[in-house]
Parts: structure tokens; C-alpha cells; sequence
């Protein structure tokens, strides 16, 4: 059965059960370098871009990354072609890291604005530097209660396939919205073009309100948006250009 998956969806699968049972013997340490950090972090590295594709949290997380892709991908890649359904994963990937960083961005300037104005350091810190608190009881503790949210943005990486999945998935939905498809928890199939819009619109407001619990959800919404756009472009001039 695995041999007859299109050899792009098998190849990514592959690389990236590879890739998971390396690091998960190898521990945190290769993870630290491979994980997406944002990219004004002390830790972060350019090629964190592309690697975190191919990095997972756990086995219930790369299981359900890789069935979906199993799911969605062998039919876009039929369609669409290795190229450009290679193009369009990686795409996908690649909005998916900007557009939770640039959230990101938008975060730590709001939480630097309120630390440097209660005389704390940030360019230091963020640049590795050793820093020390200033200020009476209540702007020290408000300092520190700024800094761990801070810490959550540069310190904690981003992992998963999940962006250029959802690029898949969207590209999908683009190229054949009537397909009907079963998710769990819910019953019946549903139409994909009805099915995507919600799960976009709860990935926005999870990802803006702060309730994703550890998720990063506008991954998710940068990587769909990719998928979309590249799927109505080339919907367009499928059949003249594959």
C-alpha cells in the first residue's frame, strides 16, 4: 500500500518518521536546532526555516500530520504535479513560519514597549546578555511577569509539518470543493469548501486571542492561505502547464 502513494507525499512522509525517531534518541539538544525559533531570538538559525517542517512534538502529532498528508496529498500531487505540488508544499510551509512570526513580532514589540518603560534592557536580553532588574518591588515583579511572556515567544519553538499540510488541505479545497469529507467528532461528511472556512476562522481566533493551547494556529492560517492562493492560480492553467 505505501508503495503506491505518489513518491513526493511518500518521500516527505518518510523524512519525516525518519527525522522523528532521530531526534527523539538524539533529545532536546538537536531539537534546539532544527525547531523554528522566531527569528530576532538568541536561538534562532536560517535553516530553522525549512526544518521545522520536518519536526514533531510527539506521536500523536506527527501521526495525525502524516495521516492527513496520506489523506490529501497523494490526490493534489496526482493533479497537480511533483513540481508544483513540491513548490507548494514548502510554500505553504514557509507562510505558515512567517505569518505566526510576524504575530509574533507584533507581541514582543508591545511587550518590549512595556518592559523598556519600566527601565528593563530588552535588546540586551534578546541578544543573549545578561540582564538585571531595576526598579522598586512592584515594577520588578511586573517585569518579570512581562519577561515569561516574552520568554514564551522566543524561547519556545515552533515544530510541525502542520503548515504545509494545511496548505495541502486548502489547495485541496480549492481544486475539488464538493468533495465531502469526515472529521472526528463529527458524524456526517461534509462539503470541504463549507469545512475550511470554519476551521480557518477558529484557527484566527484561537491564534490572536492567545487560547491555542501550545498550538500555533495562524501557522496553520499562513500555510492555508499559501495553498489557496497557489491552488487558484494554477487552477487556472492546470491542464495547459502540468
Amino acid at each position: 500500500m505505501f508503495n503506491n502513494i505518489p513518491p513526493i507525499t511518500r518521500n516527505i512522509i518518510i523524512i519525516n518518521v525518519i527525522v522523528f525517531i532521530v531526534t527523539s534518541l538524539m533529545g532536546n539538544q538537536i531539537i534546539g536546532y532544527l525547531a523554528g525559533f522566531y527569528p530576532f531570538s538568541p536561538y534562532f538559525h536560517s535553516w530553522q526555516i525549512i526544518t521545522h517542517m520536518f519536526m514533531h512534538g510527539s506521536i500523536m502529532h506527527i501521526l495525525f500530520n502524516m495521516l492527513t498528508l496520506y489523506s490529501f496529498g497523494p490526490i493534489l500531487e496526482q493533479t497537480l504535479g511533483d513540481r508544483k505540488y513540491l513548490i507548494m508544499y514548502f510554500l505553504s510551509g514557509l507562510g505558515a513560519f512567517f505569518l505566526f512570526n510576524l504575530w509574533n513580532f507584533v507581541e514582543v514589540q508591545q511587550i518590549s514597549n512595556g518592559l523598556q518603560e519600566l527601565g528593563f534592557n530588552v535588546g540586551a536580553y534578546l541578544s543573549g546578555a545578561s540582564v538585571e532588574f531595576s526598579g522598586n518591588a512592584a515594577s520588578i515583579l511586573k517585569q518579570k511577569e512581562l519577561l515569561e511572556s516574552l520568554k514564551d515567544i522566543v524561547a519556545i519553538p515552533m515544530v510541525g509539518a502542520s503548515g504545509a499540510i494545511f496548505g495541502v488541505v486548502a489547495a485541496f479545497a480549492t481544486l475539488y470543493p464538493d468533495s465531502k469529507i469526515m472529521m472526528m467528532f463529527i458524524p456526517i461528511p461534509i462539503k470541504v469548501k463549507y469545512l475550511m472556512p470554519i476551521v480557518i476562522i477558529v484557527s484566527v481566533y484561537l491564534g490572536i486571542s492567545g487560547n491555542g493551547g501550545g498550538i500555533a494556529h495562524l501557522a496553520h492560517v499562513g500555510g492555508a492561505l499559501v495553498g489557496w492562493i497557489l491552488a487558484r492560480i494554477w487552477k487556472k492553467h492546470l491542464y495547459r502547464f502540468n
